[in-house]
């Protein structure tokens, strides 16, 4: 063929087949991706900021539209784009985790992408934006993940078209909306996560009978609710997880059809009735949790059919019986849990045969009998916990240290008797465990085998009965590893030759509270956080080497006997203080000036010492403070008006000091104490009038929406075994105690709410005045023993919350206003005795029935519950009578208890101790039932 034809035939094909590429090459051609898509991303790109912070730490990994440059020709090689080889559209989009923030609406350039198949866009923060409708163009979509980011509002109802979506992920997105029907449209649907989503209303039963579907997770929506349908064999469904919802009902026969599970989730429901049988028919079933819903009856024995089950949670259930013989055939994995709530029975011994199991949970429950000695069979177990039972009998010791692999040892709180030999010869390998949980096992001294324990990083011992001293060996156990110690409620009196500071270098957490340990106060290692030493017979001056503890958060030492003063250093040792309580003591001195810039402390305890001189300004530095007892000292000073410019206290209390004065009202348009609820300044030398000008500032008094008014919650000292230290200090408790000369009373738990005033036993003249009906929140209110005069001002009518009034030992005057008992009705105590009251006591209120002591000292007061009837004058004086009040001669104050239906019933826990008229305190509450502590 010449030349010039050859040429012209190669023309005719490229002019026939433009499209095919000729190469001489064995290797196909990159393919580029489209200019329209490579335009859409650059603009999506645009769209958005990079914020390394806009979401929590560690969701962002790095911006990968960093590598997305316009001078770059295909985009296919951008990080987080996957294109189709053949035809180089975009087809996969992960732009997850890329550091983004911004707004997203139906007109962004991502929904141009419309052959996407795959889109990631989670751990974005879409600044609150609804999901776009635009996502249901998307129509070749199989996977769909926006879990985490920020996205608010509901799921819109354009999704359902996506018929080819296989994997939904939204979790952690604010939905708070209900799931919309439409879902059960997508039949190639398998996976669906909603998990922490803010869902409402009704699940759609429809969506467990999509045919393809094998994983749904709804955990944490609580105020979803939903039931169980019935379930067919062509289900195939390989995870259920609905804990913590609403989910009611009873579990359907048909679950057990479900031969495909192999995680079923439904902790913290509301399911009810019995557990069906039909559960053992689930031969996949790895995972297993009932727990803390009200199943009832027996523990279904085909649970021993689950020869795959890894773990098993039954707890705070209604089951009854003894856990079936038969279980002993499926605890065999490697991971077996059992965690059970109000069972009944024994510990079967047939358990002992489980030679796989590494964890066994049995806390909780009612089980009793004695744990067998044949638990030594199980070489693999790692964690065994039966706190909380009724377990009796001898408990060898020995049974549990055969077992090499065992780490996590957990007995506290049942009724038998712990055993362990003291072998000194013995050379066998014993376990090496790491936390060990001993309280209320009834021993009598140091376990010994605790000498041989390299590895224990948390030892509690607490609520023994050990005696004597602190052995000498002790202090060679786990010293570089130990974080957590109580022997706190024991007979202990001392460290047996141990150094000046205590051995344990990585110690947090010391507890030695309610022993009878003697001498000065032990110095524990710098890495401790917690240190409580409270109710010992210790003695001597505080030891400056406390201050060294730079990381202290809680430091308590009260009730004690150590005397001095209290170091200067100690007010500003540590940034770290939370807490620094050291009351019921003998300190005497000036409080310490030197409260250091920048500080943490959220609470200062000095009361009941002797504590002289004024109270230092430097306290003012306490920004963060929110609890400041004095009371109980000899503090010689004026009202701290100072104070109230701390924003966040609460509670002030400077009760039976040496304060003197007029108590100014603050300047006009000056914020005064504004969080503060609860004052107490009584037994003091304070005088003049009422300082009505606080009245009307305290905000946290009066305010009726809440807005103002502190969380409602306890301030508790908890610990559970699982917790760190970090979460123990910051639910320290708050106490409380309000003392009279006829009773003392104790609140060891204050309630957030509680709101109280006591300016009882000082020197207060005039009026009570009208701007004290502010303070519409007041549950408790003290004006008596003063010089008080005028009427009772129906302004106090205002207080609707007021459970506790008491203006006796005064001078005031006139008729007790009608309102104040048809209005305050929570009032359950009221005291107006030795006024110079009179008139009717207002009838048809439940006035008429407080005891007539409430009203004693009144000569002109009639009436019920008095006995002197009143006459038809105008007047309303008194007929005579020939029965005379019998002075009782009480001074007390009193908060009743889980009296009527008003705040104090349960919501703060108080201790009673009765010093004066004790007989006439049981003729008065001996009708009101005792309450029985709860499990």
């Amino acid at each position: 063929m010449k030349p010039s034809l050859a040429f012209a035939c190669f023309l005719f094909f490229v002019t026939l087949f433009p499209f095919t590429v000729f190469s001489f090459s064995s290797e196909q051609p990159a393919v580029l991706c489209h200019s329209d898509e490579r335009l859409a991303l650059m603009q999506l790109k645009d769209s958005f900021i990079i914020d390394k912070k806009a979401l929590a730490a560690g969701s962002c990994a790095y911006p990968k539209v960093d590598s997305w440059d316009s001078q770059s020709i295909d985009c296919c090689s951008w990080d987080g784009i996957e294109c189709d080889q053949n035809t180089g559209l975009v087809i996969g989009l992960d732009i997850s985790s890329s550091c983004l923030y911004g707004s997203i609406n139906s007109t962004s350039t991502l929904f141009r992408l419309v052959h996407l198949q795959k889109l990631n866009l989670a751990n974005i923060h879409f600044n609150y934006s609804v999901i776009p409708y635009a996502l249901g163009n998307l129509s070749m979509l199989t996977n769909l993940n926006l879990s985490r980011s920020e996205f608010s509002g509901q799921i819109p109802s354009e999704i359902s078209n996506l018929h080819r979506l296989s994997s939904l992920d939204l979790s952690y997105v604010d939905l708070a909306s209900p799931i919309p029907s439409v879902l059960a449209n997508l039949s190639s649907l398998t996976s669906i996560n909603l998990d922490y989503c803010g869902l409402q209303g009704m699940f759609p039963l429809a969506i467990f009978q999509l045919p393809e579907l094998e994983t749904i997770r709804l955990v944490n929506n609580s105020d979803l609710k939903g039931y169980l349908p019935e379930f067919n064999f062509s289900t195939k469904l390989k995870e259920l997880a609905l804990g913590n919802t609403n989910f009611s009902g009873e579990l359907p026969a048909s679950i057990g059809n479900i031969d495909s599970l192999e995680f079923l989730g439904l902790y913290n429901c509301k399911f009810s009735g019995s557990v069906p049988s039909t559960l053992g028919n689930l031969p996949n079933l790895k995972y297993l949790n009932l727990g803390s819903n009200s199943f009832t009856g027996l523990v279904p024995p085909t649970l021993g059919n689950l020869t795959k089950l890894h773990m098993l949670y039954l707890q705070s259930n209604y089951f009854t019986g003894e856990l079936p013989g038969n279980l002993t055939s499926f605890l065999s994995s490697s991971t077996n849990q059992i965690c059970c709530k109000k069972l009944t029975g024994v510990i079967p011994s047939e358990l002992t045969n489980l030679t796989q199991l590494t964890d066994l949970i049995l806390f909780g429950n009612m089980l009793q009998g004695s744990v067998p000695s044949s638990i030594s069979r199980l070489e693999k177990l790692k964690f065994f916990h039966c706190d909380d039972n009724r377990l009796g009998g001898l408990l060898e010791m020995d049974a549990f240290l055969e077992l090499k692999d065992l780490q996590y040892l957990f007995l506290s709180l049942n009724d038998f008797k712990l055993v362990s030999r003291n072998d000194s010869n013995a050379t066998r390998p014993q376990a090496q465990l790491v936390d060990i949980g001993l309280r209320y096992c009834h021993l009598r001294e140091f376990p010994y085998f605790l000498r041989h324990q390299h590895r224990l990083e948390l030892l509690d011992l607490s609520s023994n009965n050990i005696q004597g001293q602190i052995p000498q060996w002790m202090s060679k156990v786990s010293v570089e590893t130990l974080w957590f110690l109580d022997l706190s409620n024991n007979s202990l009196t001392g460290f047996d030759e141990f150094p000046l500071v205590l051995p344990w270098s990585k110690l947090n957490y010391l507890k030695l509270d309610s022993n009878i340990l003697r001498g000065s106060l032990p110095v524990p290692p710098l890495s401790t956080v917690f240190y409580s030493i409270s109710n010992n017979s210790l003695n001597g001056e505080i030891p400056e080497l406390l201050c060294n503890l730079s990381s202290l958060s809680i430091l308590d030492f009260s009730y004690n006997n150590i005397s001095g003063g209290i170091p200067v250093c100690l007010s500003n040792f540590s940034k770290s203080l939370l807490v620094l309580k050291v009351r019921s003591n003998q300190l005497d001195g000036p409080i310490p000036s030197g409260w250091a810039t920048g500080n943490s402390l959220k609470m200062i305890d000095l009361s009941k010492n002797k504590l002289q001189e004024k109270i230092p300004k430097s306290l003012m530095e306490c920004k963060k403070l929110e609890y400041l007892d004095l009371g109980n000292n000899q503090i010689r000073d004026a009202f701290p008006s100072w104070l109230g410019s701390l924003p966040e206290l609460n509670i002030l209390i400077l009760s039976s000091n040496a304060f003197y004065g007029r108590i100014e009202n603050p300047k006009l348009n000056l914020i005064v104490f504004p969080k503060l609820r609860i004052i107490d300044l009584s037994h003091n030398r304070f005088n003049g009038t009422l300082p009505w000008g606080y009245f009307e500032r305290w905000i946290s008094m009066s305010s009726l929406d809440g807005k103002n008014s502190p969380t409602p919650k306890y301030m508790i000292e908890s610990l559970d075994m699982t917790r760190n230290v970090v979460q123990v200090t910051r639910d320290y408790d708050y106490s409380m105690t309000i003392a009279n000369k006829g009773m003392e009373m104790k609140y060891p738990k204050i309630i957030r709410t509680l709101v109280a005033i006591d300016f009882s036993d000082n020197r207060f003249d005039g009026e009570i005045p009208e701007s004290i009906g502010k303070l519409k929140e007041l549950h408790v209110l003290s004006f008596s023993k003063n010089n008080l005069v005028g009427g009772i001002p129906v302004a106090i009518a205002k207080l609707i919350n007021l459970e506790s009034l008491d203006l006796s030992q005064n001078k005031l005057e006139g008729r007790i206003p009608m309102e104040l008992g048809t209005h305050l009705t929570f009032l359950a105590f009221l005291n107006v005795s030795y006024n110079r009251l009179t008139g009717l006591i207002p009838r048809g209120t439940q006035f008429e029935g407080f005891q007539s002591n409430s009203f004693d000292g009144n000569p002109g007061l009639c009436g019920k519950p008095l006995l002197k009837e009143c006459s038809n004058n105008a007047s309303g004086l008194p007929l005579p009578s020939s029965t005379s009040s019998k002075e009782f001669g009480l001074d007390w104050k009193v908060v009743l208890l889980g009296y009527g239906c008003g705040f104090l019933c349960g919501a703060v826990i108080g201790h009673i101790v009765i010093k004066r008229k004790p007989d006439w305190f049981a003729r008065i509450f001996s009708k009101f039932p005792t309450r029985r502590r709860m499990r």
